[in-house]
């Protein structure tokens, strides 16, 4: 037994030394191993890789000049308030050799780098938080700093972009830590209220208090894949609850699917994203040139006029009918999608964004339907729920900080009616966006595309124009709908879809839309360009009359049109 145990501690000791000496060397400095995946990596090799590891694609945390690097054009960084005194509010004990020790490690005055530089030329105050410094959280110098650097861009009107990464509230400042959350955010809603852009940039990891601030305030929210966000730590909430939390918990990707966040991008992209958002966000040094021919058009063919209302209604619901992404693909230039209701959920039935139309930014909102039942599924047919409507709100009145025109595409059955979407308020979201959207601003132009289905299509539809599809159809409720409530028998639909009067035409009749989109045959993907051109004709001609009026005189256009009915 004692020889056999002998043996088995040799070979214990040769497969030791045989491993460890079958291990990669790693030069110190020259190769590092990736803290995701456990390969060794060269280090030069991620710095050229944006910090990401070339193995795993696992993002590092960047230094605050790092990213200042990757972000701003070279040479036009010019840093702010880069040395403030130090101070310690509650004498904390051992605070200041903390402070100093993370000084003397990363060689920064605080955990946030603040100033003004150029994002592919386009100017912008950047402020950066660095991990690096006692996991950035947020002291009074940290506050002091962000809202400094606010007031001074809202003083000389420029955009913010702040890179947010932080463990949250800084506990050897206490009660004043807590504090720096509402100065921060009152100096947001002052550069918010100055009509000025804030673009959040949510990074690993984003907790605590820096979450219940600044971070989450920006008009638009982007965030780096996998970065972990959230309020409280997961490691705190599985101490609270007793549960163990699901994969993917307060990850990115968790927050675009509940609504907090407009888009992730990857940070190889994250330049040319942040470039493209603020040349969107300068106003244009000349007015558009538009020549719109102006022409009578807006009549229905007699084509539609002699077509049976029954058959529209079919045409209406064409698989086929180009979608509200097709129509923004075929008349919008730089379509950037953003997402979320910033309150439960991204709703796949409602898309939206901002584009450029000649050049002219513009919010760009739609009504989604799939094209299989893969598509239909993910856009639950075009139902919207009220996260939906919440969503397109949300954009609108984004559209009105900026001063953009608004164009919504209008194709739904009708507002989701499922249990949940009660629960969640879907007649309260409906009536705030009429609320709402009778006192915009800016131009709103909406465009039914093929089916207009009740309350769910109204609310994208309060507008200074609305047109239609010459084969889309406006109604109170379904034909099927009607029939069943009025008749009791569903089955007699063609019928109720003529005497409800749900067609292009009827409705120009009637003087309850502005205009009718001819289709010289039915809308689809093969004829969308002929469409298009009709459309974008159109379009030149309303923002050609409304981006000369004021405010005022907009909202109460679209008052008055309302009140005529």
């Amino acid at each position: 037994m004692a020889l056999k145990n002998m043996f088995k501690k040799t070979y214990t000791l040769l497969d030791t030394k045989y491993k460890k000496s079958d291990e990669p060397s790693v030069p110190q400095g020259l190769w590092r191993r990736c803290n995701k995946c456990g390969q060794p990596i060269y280090v030069d090799d991620v710095k050229n890789n944006f910090y990401i590891c070339p193995k795993c694609h696992g993002y590092f945390r960047a230094h605050a000049y790092r990213r200042i690097e990757m972000t701003v054009d070279e040479g036009t960084f010019e840093e702010w308030n880069k040395e403030m005194p130090f101070e310690n509010p509650l004498n904390f004990p051992g605070y200041e050799k903390k402070v100093n020790a993370a000084k003397e490690k990363t060689k920064l005055n605080e955990a946030v780098v603040t100033g003004k530089g150029k994002i592919m030329g386009h100017d912008a105050v950047v402020a950066v938080c660095d991990a690096r410094f006692l996991m950035s959280s947020m002291g009074h110098i940290v506050g002091e700093k962000i809202t400094r650097a606010v007031e001074r861009a809202t003083v000389e009107k420029f955009p913010v972009i702040i890179f947010a990464c932080s463990g949250g509230a800084r506990m050897q400042e206490g009660i004043v830590s807590l504090m720096q959350m509402a100065k921060t955010s009152a100096a947001l809603k002052r550069h918010h209220e100055a009509g000025q852009l804030y673009i959040s940039v949510l990074t690993d990891p984003t907790t605590g208090g820096v979450t219940a601030s600044f971070a989450m305030l920006g008009d638009i929210i982007l965030a780096e894949p996998g970065a972990l966000i959230g309020f409280a730590g997961p490691r705190v909430i599985e101490q609270t609850i007793g549960q163990k939390l699901p994969e993917g918990f307060q990850r990115a990707e968790f927050l675009l699917e509940h609504g907090f966040v407009d888009k992730i991008v990857e940070r190889e992209h994250m330049k040319e994203t942040l470039a493209s958002i603020l040349a969107m966000h300068e106003k244009p040094a000349e007015p558009a040139d538009f020549n719109p021919v102006g022409t009578d058009w807006g009549a229905p063919s007699r084509k539609a006029a002699e077509r049976d209302a029954w058959d529209t209604v079919q045409l209406s619901r064409n698989a086929d009918r180009p979608t509200a992404l097709d129509y923004i693909g075929a008349l919008f230039d730089d379509f950037m999608e953003f997402h979320g209701d910033r309150y439960f959920k991204d709703d796949g039935a409602i898309v939206g964004g901002i584009a450029t139309f000649k050049g002219i930014p513009v919010t760009v909102i739609g009504q989604q339907k799939g094209k299989n039942t893969k598509e239909n599924l993910k856009r639950n047919f075009g139902m919207p729920s009220p996260e939906g409507y919440r969503k397109a709100l949300r954009l609108m009145k984004q559209a009105e900080t900026f001063g953009r025109p608004v164009i919504c595409f209008v194709d739904t059955p009708g507002a989701f009616c499922g249990m949940e979407a009660e629960e969640r308020g879907q007649g309260e979201a409906i009536a705030r966006n009429l609320f709402e959207m009778s006192d915009l601003k800016v131009p709103v132009l909406s465009i039914v595309i093929g089916e207009g289905g009740s309350g769910g299509a109204l609310a994208m539809a309060v507008a200074n124009e609305v047109w239609m599809m010459e084969n889309a159809i406006y109604s109170v409720l379904s034909p099927e709908g009607f029939a069943s409530i009025l008749w009791k028998d569903s089955k007699k639909a063609p019928e109720a879809s003529r005497v409800m009067k749900v067609t292009a035409k009827d409705l120009y009749d009637m003087k309850l839309i502005e205009r009718v989109i001819v289709e010289a045959e039915p809308a689809s993907l093969k004829n969308i360009d002929a469409v298009a051109d009709e459309i974008r004709q159109g379009l030149e001609e309303f923002l050609t009359k409304r981006l000369s009026m004021t405010g005022e005189e907009l909202a109460a256009e679209r008052y008055d049109r309302f009140r005529r009915m």
